[in-house]
């Protein structure tokens, strides 16, 4: 209580209704096997496809040392996400080491420098992550700048030029010269060029500037199937100093400083440290990079204005990278954490998988493309692997799980896998989709559950959590692999299979909404999805009240809150009732709560409500009505 001390006027501010804020429910997360990317740590947030491609690579096919080539489900179940409405999406990758432990010999690497410099330390050009897709080109292009050297009233001085740059000098008429490193004299100000024995000012005739352009193109597959290299990508345009911010060494370090730096740059160098040693100064380790990196001939062409592009570049292509084993349960589950990915990201945190996606609260719709296929190692490697999602669901409260069947199934088959699970938290689609295939245009069958949460996604965008995802386009759909009639879905819809089916004139739709649950108070998907909004929102948003005196006056303020945001659930059309007192009930007193829970520090709130259900079968009873004479 404020204490008044002297007379005046006092102003307070008086706090209002606390209120709940709604939480969001198209956030997806996808676990799998990608091409490329970080596969330990908490998966980035994304919202195209575009940066998906970025960071875990395209969708050419996965190969696994232990079962072959695959479709790359992760990657067309993004596409297909992002296409069928969805607007936020985290992944978490997955990497089965062939070794059974994580091993640097599954990142792409190449040993440089070139035959030129044969007496230098071996300097390694590494991908940044594991995969087929880290054997990219890298494409090291040396450029030069004017010449920074300027003379005025007979002082020569450098311009244009920062510490820590490598200049290529030549003194007199030569034809040649040398690599020097930058510095500022720290009593006098004055520019100086050291290492390689250092250069005076007065005795060079000029001095250009050389920086590394570092491009990738990563490996891809052409219209016909065969292989070919994809477009060149800019990494960035680096210095060569060790000590520069921008340095090559610096920026491609083996362990970046930022968890930004690592996905964005795709490659590091190793054994930079090697080119030192006690007997090398540091002003010596840029000259040494340079050299290593590009060889004598084309560090050469610094002070040729006119030399060619090509005749100042270097194509070096990594080699030896895998995409591992296919995935098993324990890969998925993040049972196996990946250090050697933690040592390569120092900023991340040694899991994977699923237990990845706990660290993201925003996560509702939890699906993992391609895993019903089992990856080659049969039909009950897929099933662990659903369930493994599925219970991943049930703790974490807050999230169903998007599930499919494998390729190839009759509907009874359909009918047998649904019953192998019971599950409030998970809904089953059958059967899988055509779509195009994106690398030739040929028609390709992809497991539907990805395709479907971008259709969860953008029904809660169009019409609210409360409404069944149900009744939508498939966009992306050319046909189904099974063309499913009335009377088989007769069969599968009240046992919880998800039928997609097609309809003359009105194109492929999802003709399904329920849960593989076997309680018929859980049976409809957006139930589930609709009471774990109602009680993320209650519960975070009621957080202020740990630690308040447990008394009338909180029981007040916590009933008028929650009243508060079911007013307005009420209002949106949500919950069922002429009135709010038909639609819900709040109750927060003496009467819900024993003098034990006082004692313990409880607080408990009851709360009803009256959530509409889908309309899934719609009757309209029609009958003959007889005119009569005093109609």
């Amino acid at each position: 209580m404020s204490q008044y001390l002297a007379p005046g006027v006092y102003v307070e501010e008086i706090p209002g209704p606390e209120t709940i804020q709604a939480v969001g429910t198209r956030t997806a997360g996808f676990v799998g096997p990608c091409r490329f990317g970080p596969t330990s740590g908490r998966p980035e947030l994304l919202t195209s496809f575009l940066d998906f491609k970025r960071i875990y690579g395209d969708w050419d096919d996965l190969t696994f040392a232990d079962n072959g080539d695959f479709p790359n489900y992760v990657a067309l179940g993004v596409k297909g996400f992002f296409d069928e409405g969805g607007n936020s999406l985290y992944v978490s990758r997955t990497f089965n080491y062939t070794t059974g432990t994580p091993a640097d010999d599954h990142a792409s690497a190449l040993v440089v420098p070139a035959v030129s410099f044969p007496n230098l330390p071996l300097l390694t050009l590494r991908a940044r992550f594991p995969g087929e897709a880290g054997n990219m080109q890298v494409i090291l292009t040396l450029k030069a700048g004017h010449n920074a050297l300027v003379s005025s009233a007979g002082v020569v001085n450098l311009t244009r030029v920062h510490e820590y740059d490598l200049v290529y000098a030549v003194t007199g008429t030569s034809s040649s010269g040398s690599l020097y490193v930058v510095r500022r004299d720290p009593v006098s100000g004055a520019w100086t060029l050291q290492g390689n024995g250092g250069l005076a000012l007065a005795s060079a005739s000029a001095a250009y500037p050389v920086t590394a352009l570092v491009q990738v193109s990563f490996p891809a597959v052409d219209p016909q199937g065969l292989p070919t290299q994809g477009p060149v990508q800019s990494v960035g345009e680096f210095g060569f100093d060790p000590r520069s911010a921008t340095g090559i060494s610096t920026v491609l370090a083996p362990i970046p400083p930022t968890r930004a730096q690592a996905l964005s740059v795709p490659l590091a160098i190793e054994n930079v440290e090697a080119l030192g040693g006690p007997s090398v100064s540091p002003d010596d380790m840029a000259g040494l990079i340079a050299e290593a990196l590009f060889g004598e001939s084309v560090i050469a062409t610094a002070m040729q204005p006119t030399a060619s592009t090509s005749a100042r570049q270097v194509l070096l292509t990594l080699a030896g990278g895998s995409d591992g084993n296919a995935p098993f349960v324990t890969t998925y589950d993040g049972s196996n954490p990946d250090f050697t990915d933690y040592q390569n990201n120092a900023v991340d945190l040694p899991f994977n998988g699923l237990a990845a996606l706990d660290a993201v609260d925003d996560i509702s719709i939890v699906a993992a493309p391609g895993a019903s296929t089992g990856w080659g190692a049969g039909q009950e490697t897929g099933v662990e692997i659903n369930d493994a999602v599925i219970t991943h669901c049930e703790n974490l409260l807050y999230r169903v799980a998007a599930i499919d069947t494998p390729k190839g199934f009759l509907p009874d088959q359909a009918l047998d896998y649904r019953n192998a699970r019971s599950s409030n938290y998970a809904a089953l689609y059958y059967p899988w989709i055509t779509i195009a295939n994106p690398l030739d245009g040929t028609n390709l069958l992809v497991p539907p559950a990805a395709y479907m949460t971008g259709i969860w996604a953008r029904s809660d965008n169009l019409y609210g959590v409360i409404k069944a995802p149900a009744n939508e386009v498939v966009r992306s759909a050319i046909d189904f692999e099974i063309r499913i009639n009335k009377a088989q879905q007769e069969l599968l819809n009240p046992e919880g299979v998800n039928c997609l089916r097609y309809f003359a004139g009105r194109g492929f739709l999802v003709w399904g909404a329920r849960t593989i649950s076997d309680d018929p108070e859980w049976m409809y998907l957006s139930m589930r999805r609709y009471f774990n909004y109602l009680e993320k929102s209650i519960d975070l948003g009621t957080q202020w009240v740990v630690f308040e005196i447990n008394g009338p006056a909180l029981w007040d303020s916590v009933r008028h809150t929650v009243e508060g945001f079911l007013l307005d659930e009420w209002k949106s059309g949500a919950l069922l009732g002429a009135s709010p007192k038909e639609a819900y009930y709040v109750k927060c007193d003496a009467s819900t709560m024993t003098q034990d829970d006082l004692d313990n520090g409880r607080l408990i709130c009851l709360i009803g409500v009256s959530a509409a259900k889908p309309a899934e079968f719609v009757i309209f009873r029609i009958g003959q009505w007889t005119a009569t004479a005093s109609s």
